[in-house]
């Protein structure tokens, strides 16, 4: 990355994998955003510009870089590996922390237990130019796409049959409205969608309010 290319990012404004920062606030904020890259397609966070895309610079270069370097080691699970540059860009020193999409997804914020526990666990993805909270259903596929675990034979049985049926009448279909329309528990309809959506019957979409909604791949 140089000077032109950080140039061209700030021009671009906040999206799937750019975020501005003005600066470094807390460790646990950070780390978010940095889970959030990580558990998506990778990005890049500037520190040192505004969400107008102002360039306002940062006091100490070395401060925001060793934060940010000590948030991805300690308060992401499992830590990442990320990559600072640094730049002067007007006269104003700006920090570019880039974060590759992970081979070790899902990332969580640091919770200090020693196991995954799906239930608490805060896994950010990125959407759009927002980090948000994946529900269960995401945090399922990442870790099965991250072992590259899509399903290669799938039965097709009455639930999976009722979820086209819901489709046929609606644009998409969640958890909830498949509790109701097929009278079954929550987790037995999480895990019917996951499966569709692992065999490449099911598209899974996520809101910016965190929404997990299913459409049909076929």
């Amino acid at each position: 990355m140089n000077r032109k290319e950080v140039r061209e990012l700030i021009e671009e404004g906040e999206n799937l994998q750019i975020e501005f920062k003005r600066k470094f606030t807390t460790h646990e904020k950070i780390a978010r955003e940095m889970i959030a890259f990580a558990n998506t397609r990778g990005g890049v966070i500037l520190f040192g510009v505004d969400d107008d895309k102002k360039i306002i610079g940062v006091d100490s270069e070395k401060e925001e870089a060793d934060l940010a370097l000590e948030t991805a080691a300690d308060y992401c699970i499992p830590s990442l590996e990320v990559q600072i540059n640094y730049f002067n860009i007007d006269d104003k020193e700006i920090v570019a922390v880039s974060i590759p999409e992970s081979k070790q997804k899902p990332h969580r914020l640091q919770d200090y237990k020693n196991e995954f526990d799906i239930t608490t666990a805060e896994v950010t993805v990125r959407v759009n130019d927002k980090s948000i909270l994946a529900g269960k259903e995401m945090i399922r596929l990442l870790r099965v796409r991250n072992q590259n675990l899509n399903l290669k034979k799938y039965s097709f049985g009455k639930l999976e049959a009722a979820v086209f049926e819901f489709l046929k009448d609606n644009e998409n279909i969640t958890v909830r409205d498949l509790c109701k329309f097929s009278n079954i528990s929550e987790r037995r309809a999480s895990r019917t969608l996951v499966k569709l959506v692992r065999a490449d019957l099911l598209y899974i979409h996520v809101r910016e309010n965190g929404v997990e909604l299913f459409t049909s791949a076929m």
